[in-house]
């Protein structure tokens, strides 16, 4: 009869069987690749030695920023010399003041590792390495928690301590221990509740998948000793040697960490200078952009993609100090460094001096004004279903939604100016990008051409 359908060839013991073949499969894409949280990802990541920070020292990196800005003719002056038009120097220039007076830091750690240097100073004192680094983690503690207090802390922040090898292990756990559980009490003592939101720790120098399940062992303690919630605590992996990139076996290690971290881990940073040494290249070619590092970051990002656990590249070692020429060959070599980063999918990078912020807010906030009409344009024509120049897909959209969300997070672009432009606020922008944190009714969504998950 026309127009009839078929009898049905599948049924219900069919279904059931295919169910139960996909069981695996389902549970593995549900739990171990969950998608990006949505939350907010820092543009980079500061680190001090852990002797150098007081509860003001993000003002005093913002003060000195802006100082050598203004040495050099201005923030605008600084972004058409490393390269913006005019109209876009003029454009980016203001916020990125704003930023610098306002949130010049957006992550920092505090560092117990190759930026601390106690065993050379506990020496000069003709005092005990382990003393004086356990008074410092306490101390380090202590600055935190009063800087959350204040109001003068970044949004994140954390400390790096020692790595899991064996030389350090001890070490390293014993500064972990001191500073977790003496933030606790001073957050208490100053009034706040429990650990301060944006806490970060950061495991260096990782090996092998057994260090990074110690590391899950270690902080489970801490969380049961301390009082904490069950997942309280999340860490950061350095990827700085070549073992975790490919292993004695011929496996890439760095692609079962996601999987055997109890979903711990929340990023994983690149170590530009670690890494390039482990692999024999002379110190004058150690970069960011050397066709090694490229090979470990293009790992990393396949290890990572769909897990949430998200990407930093390293930083750059030339700084902006010295004479005029100097600052300016360092400020367009790290603009140049911090935009490639951008544009290869790793939107967090390292910053080692205050000199450069304004080129990491400058080459940060060109990439996302400079991409944001033709996207916030695309958006329009998707949600409300607008035929334009190009026909976007639901992948296509939530990529463009993530992109126009990562700019007004970093304060590249206003919540007001993207809605003007899209019709769309925040909460609704992070839905779309992340389709996951808002489950919709899928027959609906494809009838409509809306996205789905």
């Amino acid at each position: 009869m026309s127009g009839s359908l078929p009898a049905p060839v599948f049924g219900d013991g069919d279904y059931e069987r295919i169910d139960s073949r996909l069981r695996d499969t389902d549970r593995l894409l549900a739990d171990g690749y969950p998608g990006d949280a949505g939350t907010r990802q820092p543009v980079h990541t500061v680190y001090v030695p852990a002797d150098r920070f007081t509860p003001s020292l993000a003002k005093e990196w913002g003060e000195a920023a802006l100082a050598a800005a203004d040495e050099a003719g201005g923030i605008e002056r600084l972004a058409r010399l490393v390269g913006l038009s005019p109209e876009l120097a003029a454009e980016v220039a203001p916020r990125v003041e704003t930023k610098l007076r306002a949130e010049p830091i957006e992550d920092l750690r505090i560092d117990f590792e190759d930026g601390y240097l106690a065993p050379g100073r506990a020496a000069k004192a003709g005092g005990d390495p382990d003393a004086t680094e356990d008074a410092e983690a306490v101390r380090a503690a202590e600055q935190l928690a009063a800087a959350v207090a204040a109001g003068t802390a970044p949004p994140f922040a954390g400390i790096r301590f020692k790595c899991f090898e064996e030389a350090t292990r001890r070490r390293g756990l014993r500064t972990l221990e001191l500073f977790v559980s003496r933030l606790l009490e001073a957050g208490g003592e100053a009034g706040l509740a429990g650990l301060p939101e944006g806490l970060i720790l950061t495991l260096p120098k990782v090996s092998t998948v057994e260090q990074v399940e110690a590391m899950v062992y270690a902080v489970e303690r801490l969380e049961s000793s301390l009082g904490l919630r069950p997942g309280r605590l999340g860490f950061e992996v350095q990827v700085e040697t070549p073992q975790l990139i490919i292993g004695a076996d011929g496996s890439h290690p760095v692609a079962q960490l996601p999987h055997k971290a109890d979903g711990r881990i929340t990023a994983l940073h690149y170590g530009t200078y670690d890494y390039s040494a482990s692999l024999q290249i002379a110190a004058a070619h150690q970069s960011m952009e050397h066709p090694a590092a490229d090979f470990a970051k293009e790992v990393m990002q396949l290890a990572v993609a769909g897990t949430g656990i998200r990407l930093s590249d390293g930083s750059t070692n030339i700084l902006p100090v010295g004479d005029a020429a100097q600052r300016e060959e360092a400020w367009a070599l790290h603009a140049r460094l911090v935009r490639r980063s951008l544009e290869r999918g790793f939107y967090q990078g390292w910053d080692l001096h205050a000199h450069q912020l304004p080129t990491r807010y400058i080459a940060t906030y060109a990439f996302y004004r400079e991409g944001l009409s033709k996207a916030t344009e695309r958006l329009r024509n998707y949600v409300q279903q607008t035929v334009g120049a190009v026909l976007d897909e639901p992948a296509t959209a939530r990529a463009l939604a993530a992109f126009v969300l990562r700019g007004v997070q970093c304060g590249a672009a206003s919540a007001e100016e993207v809605r003007a432009l899209t019709g769309l606020d925040e909460a609704e922008l992070t839905r779309l990008a992340h389709p996951r944190l808002a489950p919709i009714n899928n027959t609906a969504a494809l009838a409509a051409n809306t996205y789905t998950s």
